[in-house]
C-alpha cells in the first residue's frame, strides 16, 4: 500500500532541511487516512483514528467514543419540538448524545471496568485499502496542510531566536516601496518607512538588516527588518568592536537621523579601555566601516558621562561650549558658545541640537555671544549680544 523506503526518505529529508519532527509528519499522515476512512466509509458524527506503522506499513483504524452519563446529557427533544434557546443557561455544557461519538457508563464498564467519565473507549474498525480518488485526494491535501503548519512553526521558532540580530538575505521583489527579502526559508518585508533615506537595490542583491519582529500570517511567516532602526547601528559596533561583543564596553545611547547623522555615546566598565577608541578603532578602520554600510551616515561619538553638564557640552560636538546652564525640575539646559560657534552647535536645519536633546533627554537652548574687541568697543564698556535657539 505504501513505499515505505519514500516515506522514510521524506520524513529524513523534512527533518534534516526544514527541521520538522518525524513525530509531526506521522502525525499528518495519520490523520489524513483517518480524515479519508471517514469520508469514504464513516459515518456522521464518528471518530476515526488511524495508526500508522512505520516499519510494516500496515494501518489500523479504530472508532473513539467518550464515556459520559445521564448528567451531561442534554434530555432528548419530541418528535417535532424543537430546542427552546432562551430556556438553556448560557453556562450549559451538557451534550446531545450521539451513539457514534459517545458511549454510556454502564455500557463502558462491560468493556473495561476501570473507565471513568470523559476517558475514551476504543472500537476496532475493519481495514480499507482503497480510499478512492476523492479520499486520496482529501489525504494528500491534509498531509500538505500540515507539514506546512509544523515547518510554519520551526520557521517561527528558528527566527524567534533570531530577533534582535542582523541577518541578511536577497532582494526578491519590490512593491509599492516595500522591499522583500529572500531569507531562504522566509521571507523578510523591509517597509519604505525602515529604508534609509537614498539607497536603492536591485533584484538578486544582498542586503542587511535588524530583524526586529516576527509575525505568523496565513502565507507563512514574515520577517519585519529595518535599516534605521538605532539598534541595527548597535549590532553593527557589536560585530566590528569587540570590546562591545565582550561587554567591556557599553553603548548608553544611540540616536538617529539615518542616512544622515547618529550620535552614539559610549562607556568602559574598564578604566584602561578608551570607549571612545574601541568604536572608532585604529584610524577610524571601524566606524568607517560602518559607515559605509550605512550609506555614508556620519557618526559622533562621545563618551556616556553621569555628570550632565559634561554629558550635554559633549553631545553637541563638533561645537565648541563657553558655558552650560541647567534647570533640574523642567530638565532644560541653557547653552553658551561664541558667534561662529552657533550654527555649528545647531547644525543643519537643527540637526545636530535636535539629536543631542534625544541622546541626552534635555531641552537644549542655544545661545550665542558676541564680545567686540578693544579696537571697536567703547572704553569700559563691554557690550554682549545674544541670539537663542531652542530646541
Amino acid at each position: 500500500m505504501f513505499d515505505l523506503k519514500t516515506i522514510h526518505t521524506v520524513l529524513d529529508q523534512m527533518e534534516q532541511e526544514k527541521g520538522i519532527p518525524r513525530e509531526k509528519i506521522l502525525e499528518a499522515i495519520e490523520m489524513s487516512l483517518a480524515s479519508a476512512y471517514k469520508k469514504e466509509y464513516g459515518k456522521k458524527g464518528q471518530i476515526v483514528r488511524a495508526d500508522f506503522d512505520l516499519d510494516s506499513g500496515k494501518v489500523e483504524f479504530s472508532q473513539v467514543k467518550i464515556v459520559v452519563d445521564e448528567s451531561m446529557i442534554k434530555p432528548e427533544l419530541e418528535e417535532g419540538e424543537e430546542e427552546n434557546k432562551e430556556e438553556i443557561a448560557e453556562d450549559d455544557t451538557r451534550i446531545r448524545f450521539n451513539p457514534e461519538q459517545h458511549i454510556m457508563i454502564e455500557d463502558a464498564k462491560r468493556i473495561k471496568k476501570d473507565v471513568e467519565l470523559e476517558d475514551e473507549v476504543v472500537f476496532p474498525l475493519e481495514s480499507k485499502s482503497d480510499f478512492g480518488r476523492i479520499a486520496a485526494q482529501t489525504a494528500k491535501q491534509t498531509i500538505i496542510q500540515k507539514i506546512r503548519e509544523a515547518e510554519k512553526v520551526s520557521v517561527s521558532k528558528e527566527y524567534e531566536g533570531k530577533q534582535g540580530d542582523i541577518i541578511s538575505g536577497t532582494v526578491q521583489r519590490i512593491e509599492r516601496g516595500n522591499i522583500f527579502v529572500d531569507m531562504g526559508r522566509a521571507t523578510g518585508i523591509l517597509p519604505f518607512e525602515e529604508q534609509i533615506r537614498g539607497e536603492r537595490y536591485k533584484q538578486g542583491e544582498r542586503i542587511r538588516a535588524y530583524l526586529y519582529s516576527v509575525e505568523e500570517t496565513s502565507k507563512g511567516v514574515f520577517l519585519k527588518l529595518s535599516r534605521t532602526h538605532p539598534q541595527f547601528l548597535h549590532k553593527l559596533f557589536e560585530i566590528e568592536s569587540p570590546e562591545i561583543a565582550s561587554g567591556i564596553v557599553e553603548i548608553k545611547g544611540i540616536v538617529r537621523e539615518a542616512g544622515s547623522r547618529s550620535k552614539v555615546s559610549a562607556y568602559s566598565t574598564d578604566e584602561h579601555i578608551d570607549p571612545i577608541g574601541s568604536l572608532v578603532g585604529q584610524r577610524g578602520v571601524r566606524v568607517s566601516t560602518i559607515m559605509s554600510e550605512l550609506g555614508g551616515e556620519k557618526i559622533d561619538i562621545i563618551e556616556w558621562s553621569d555628570d550632565i553638564k559634561k554629558y550635554i557640552e559633549d553631545s553637541l560636538s563638533p561645537a565648541k561650549i563657553l558655558g552650560i546652564e541647567i534647570d533640574e525640575d523642567s530638565k532644560i539646559a541653557t547653552v553658551e558658545v561664541a558667534e561662529d560657534q552657533q550654527s555649528l552647535a545647531i547644525g543643519k536645519g537643527g540637526q545636530n541640537v535636535r539629536l543631542a536633546a534625544k541622546l541626552t533627554g534635555w531641552k537644549i537652548d542655544i545661545k550665542s555671544t558676541v564680545r567686540e574687541t578693544a579696537e571697536n568697543k567703547p572704553a569700559l564698556e563691554d557690550t554682549e549680544t545674544t541670539t537663542d535657539q531652542e530646541i
